[in-house]
């Protein structure tokens, strides 16, 4: 799910900076990206390679790039400058309606071509048709043709890669088996200096001290309404605040009978997100320990009501050290130094939303809390690892 809840930065420079590693996984790249609310990776598409930034989301299933011939032209894919563009006509089997698991829109335009329509989760959208189209990393490392979304209009600057379990998606198609990822902090970035993070797809060199936890997976007999059955659903267990444990029975952190309660990992959430019992149980204690600082009936973003003007370290220290936990005692720690979202204005916010504010019913784990950390989703295994770095460096 893309999920930005900051104001849109500017454009940014365009560096794919690849380069191949040996290693004995299908894939051996390793990238880099720049941080500001999203992860955006600049891609290598069609042939000749068009350099085009995308944001990394696991939380969506269709990549698409900028097709559109608006201004500045060259930050949109131009089609007719690649051998290996192809547009999906309507007869392609993707463009006939229920298809299982693709739950994009599919039209035929007046020229007969398949068009796609796509909204997220804020309220962002793309449009335009599907098409084929590879990623050349190296002479030596190329994917096989993949269906693509071609935006000619969007509501965004730059275009989705979308890394969740659909079949659809960049790791399906492309037979990728593991890809990880580590957020940089944001402290001291501006728009012109956005920190910049890095990404592997295929094996990663400092997985030996990654800690991993099972995915949960749903087979087609227990999908329900509210459910996500494509998304890296873990298992979470708890939540402590300063070194509390919070008393959050752990049936709330996986999905109930209607699907609803799942906990995921969303590189395109900026911010974590809980259903209503977690989050009134984590807004409880937070009101316990710093209850006369939050702002009064301020909420940014429609979703977040824990929100401070003062001090930003004086209250981290008095909040203290938020720690997701999950089986087998893995857990993912966010120090007490960066508890807190800068959002503007001199005011700064825990960076956890009410789920149901933003139309979920799911536990989503943003990418604010996913700072200076490996995230690794391995496939084959079924497994998500974590590994503690220091991410502008790794």
């Amino acid at each position: 799910m893309y999920c930005p809840l900051s104001p849109k930065g500017k454009p940014l420079n365009r560096n794919p900076n690849l380069r191949t590693l040996s290693s004995s996984s299908s894939y051996n790249i390793k990238s880099s990206f720049k941080y500001s609310m999203a992860l955006v990776v600049t891609l290598p598409i069609g042939t000749p390679p068009q350099h085009q930034q995308m944001v990394l989301d696991t939380g969506s299933q269709l990549s698409w790039i900028q097709c559109h011939n608006k201004t500045p032209p060259t930050a949109s894919f131009d089609p007719s400058l690649s051998s290996s563009f192809y547009i999906l006509p309507c007869t392609h089997p993707l463009c006939k309606p229920r298809v299982p698991d693709f739950t994009l829109p599919t039209t035929c335009d007046q020229n007969r071509l398949c068009h796609y329509s796509y909204f997220y989760a804020d309220g962002t959208y793309a449009e335009g048709n599907l098409v084929r189209e590879k990623l050349t990393f190296s002479p030596s490392q190329t994917t096989p043709p993949l269906i693509l979304g071609c935006a000619t209009e969007s509501s965004d600057a730059r275009g989705i890669l979308g890394m969740n379990l659909g079949r659809l998606s960049f790791p399906s198609q492309a037979k990728v088996t593991k890809f990880s990822y580590c957020v940089p902090t944001r402290q001291a970035a501006n728009d012109n200096n956005l920190p910049t993070g890095s990404f592997y797809l295929g094996n990663n060199p400092n997985s030996a001290r990654f800690r991993y936890v099972s995915m949960l997976t749903f087979p087609q007999s227990q999908r329900m309404p509210n459910l996500d059955p494509l998304a890296y659903t873990v298992p979470m267990q708890g939540i402590r605040i300063g070194g509390k444990k919070l008393n959050i029975p752990p049936s709330v952190f996986r999905p109930n009978a209607g699907g609803s309660g799942q906990t995921m990992v969303d590189s395109g959430s900026e911010f974590t997100f809980l259903v209503d019992a977690a989050y009134d149980a984590v807004r409880e204690e937070v009101i316990r320990v710093v209850g006369p600082r939050v702002k009064k009936g301020y909420v940014y973003g429609g979703v977040a009501d824990m929100c401070f003007d003062g001090s930003v370290m004086e209250i981290g220290r008095l909040i203290g050290d938020v720690a997701f936990e999950f089986e087998k005692g893995v857990e993912i720690v966010v120090p007490k130094e960066r508890v807190l979202a800068d959002v503007g204005g001199g005011v700064h916010c825990l960076g956890i939303g009410r789920s149901e504010r933003l139309g979920a019913a799911s536990n989503i784990i943003g990418n604010f809390h996913q700072q200076n950390l490996w995230v690794e989703f391995d496939l084959a295994n079924r497994r998500i690892g974590f590994g503690v770095a220091d991410c502008s460096r790794s």
